[in-house]
């Protein structure tokens, strides 16, 4: 009787602590709502133990019984080895984040003139020392991180689709460049695993999670989201992101993901105000976050707001999906805009200002504002990563 139970024990930590590896990390139903991440890291970090642990259950019980077992006993014990083979090949090189989504192959970044993107597609900017690079988001939508220099930094461009956020980072750990790769994801948020400390990292906020380096946080590089017609026209010697060939399945997959219309449960709009997937713009400012709904920035068109040390104007251009966030303060004056035919229009002293962030003054001259880092994301997102967001209602 304690060897069958031994050997049942056995068998059932193999399934088990295969299952469970793959489902805490993975969007399975009921696997991303509870704080299981300590449990995920622990099973991932230990599996080999578990498995030899498992199978010295098995060995010592099925070597004193194996031949004193009828041969439908057998059969059952092979049957569910057969069954442990599948579900293992299944977990280890069928479920893995990085076994589903790769790094891309081939990466071409071409300048406007050999651009393939279509110019309503929505990219994420990014300018260093002068150089801009834009990334169509339904590209490192699939690969969800693609490294590359840009101005002579190494950086990380990073995006997930089920939370709609898109962060670029710089991958240098106490002064070291880290290598990265996509491990699952916990709270619906991808996230990746360093190669030195195997320590996990959190997409949405660029901390470490678990591990070795937990409570590190990467640097954020600013970025911007918008149609790369607005993007060019801002920065027209901008470098392209275009699609790898070997991918292109893979990209065709997320055609719509842009307009939210995607047919997925994960990852498609839900065109209400402030429910689970609705889109939101993130402000966040010396630790204090606040949440802007995109239906009532698309209705009112500019929306003027104060974080505590922050007077910030938000505006959508046009096509309804290029926005922008400013500190609408310029040298001790602040604005108050409103939207007119041609972009935007202080109120006090009637300067013009258009979606560069450019504020006219007399003749050509003009004003810059200064951007505030933004993101557009799923509610759930923001709500989840900024515990205790206002809401700008």
């Amino acid at each position: 009787m304690k060897n069958k139970l031994l050997l049942i024990g056995g068998v059932l930590l193999l399934f088990i602590a295969e299952i469970l590896r793959v489902y805490f990390i993975m969007p399975f139903p009921g696997s991303q709502q509870s704080n299981t991440l300590s449990i995920a890291y622990f099973m991932n970090k230990y599996i080999w133990a578990i498995r030899i642990i498992a199978v010295i259950l098995i060995i010592f019980p099925l070597y004193d019984s194996f031949k004193r077992w009828k041969m439908w006993q057998k059969g059952v014990f092979i049957f569910f080895m057969f069954l442990y083979a599948g579900i293992f090949y299944m977990v280890n090189f069928k479920f893995l984040a990085d076994k589903m989504f790769y790094q891309p192959k081939t990466k071409s970044l071409v300048a406007a003139a050999d651009n393939k993107i279509p110019s309503d597609k929505l990219v994420l900017g990014v300018t260093i020392n002068g150089q801009s690079k834009a990334y169509p988001i339904e590209i490192i939508g699939y690969h969800h991180q693609v490294q590359d220099t840009i101005g002579g930094e190494e950086v990380i461009v990073t995006y997930c689709t089920v939370c709609r956020t898109g962060r670029v980072f710089s991958p240098m750990v106490k002064g070291k460049k880290e290598s990265f790769r996509l491990v699952g994801m916990d709270h619906f948020n991808a996230m990746f695993e360093d190669k030195k400390t195997k320590s996990w990292w959190r997409q949405a906020t660029g901390e470490a999670v678990a591990g070795k380096l937990k409570g590190e946080t990467l640097k954020e590089i600013p970025s911007q989201q918008m149609r790369l017609s607005a993007w060019l026209r801002r920065n027209p010697s901008s470098f392209i992101l275009q699609p790898d060939p070997a991918f292109q399945k893979q990209y065709d997959h997320l055609n719509g993901f842009d307009l939210g219309i995607l047919n997925s449960g994960l990852e498609k709009r839900d065109s209400g105000s402030w429910k689970s997937k609705s889109w939101v713009i993130g402000v966040e400012y010396n630790n204090i976050s606040k949440a802007y709904d995109w239906n009532d920035l698309v209705k009112q068109r500019v929306i003027n707001d104060s974080l505590p040390g922050l007077p910030i104007v938000i505006a959508i251009e046009p096509d309804n999906a290029s926005f922008h966030v400013w500190n609408r303060s310029i040298n001790g004056q602040t604005f108050r805009f409103i939207a007119d035919s041609t972009g935007l229009r202080d109120i006090t002293t009637n300067m013009p200002c258009d979606y560069d962030g450019r504020v006219f003054g007399v003749g050509s001259s003009y004003q810059l504002l200064k951007p505030v880092q933004a993101s557009q994301e799923f509610w759930h997102s923001w709500e989840t990563f900024h515990p205790g967001t206002l809401q700008y209602k």
